[in-house]
């Protein structure tokens, strides 16, 4: 399974935002990587900079890569409505984000190693594959076998109750349901989709 393994405190200080979880690194050097540190001068960057650098930056949040994202971009362009929206809308509804939503794992990469490990079951099935699309409806939850694994049962004790309301947590099952699809207002990222879609435009 394909994903990025590089820097994660690295990446975030680039951004500028804690894009892969709460980042020490961050807090103390809020200013952009490499030798010359704060006191490094840089110039005003291109139009082209700026979509790229949102591109980027939305890839390491949801943990896709190139050609996967290019292939969800493409979908949500053809799909009626807003592209830029419908691009979040099914990153949202990738199995291992719906995982991590759910409080089932702490990080995204926590949940996409849940899913690869065969710990996750939709509608009573298991799915290892991270980039599955859940659709409303789909019933998400822990395998039987894996209910009492430390990982699990120590991120479900600090979830928030009913975080997102585009999902349904019953705690007695450590099950999940996508119910639907969310709006663009109720995804907390700090994402400026137009700028993806003027990127892909070009």
């Amino acid at each position: 399974m394909a994903r990025y393994t590089g820097p994660k405190s690295k990446i975030a200080r680039r951004f500028r935002e804690p894009i892969f979880g709460p980042d020490k690194a961050l807090e103390r050097k809020n200013y952009g990587p490499g030798m010359h540190g704060a006191s490094k001068r840089r110039g005003k960057q291109s139009e082209y900079a700026v979509q790229l650098m949102e591109k980027q930056k939305v890839k390491y949040t949801y943990g896709v890569l190139e050609r996967q994202f290019e292939n969800l971009f493409h979908t949500a362009s053809a799909k009626e409505g807003i592209t830029g929206e419908n691009l979040l809308k099914f990153l949202e509804a990738r199995l291992d984000n719906a995982v991590y939503r759910l409080g089932i794992a702490p990080t995204r990469s926590g949940a996409r190693q849940l899913v690869g490990h065969k710990h996750i079951t939709v509608n009573g099935n298991v799915v290892n594959i991270a980039s599955y699309q859940v659709k409303p409806g789909d019933i998400i939850a822990v395998r039987e076998k894996s209910k009492s694994l430390e990982a699990i049962t120590t991120s479900v004790a600090g979830r928030k109750i009913n975080r997102y309301s585009w999902l349904e947590w019953d705690a007695a099952e450590l099950s999940g349901k996508f119910l639907n699809y969310p709006n663009r207002d109720e995804i907390p990222e700090n994402i400026k989709e137009n700028l993806i879609v003027e990127l892909y435009s070009k």
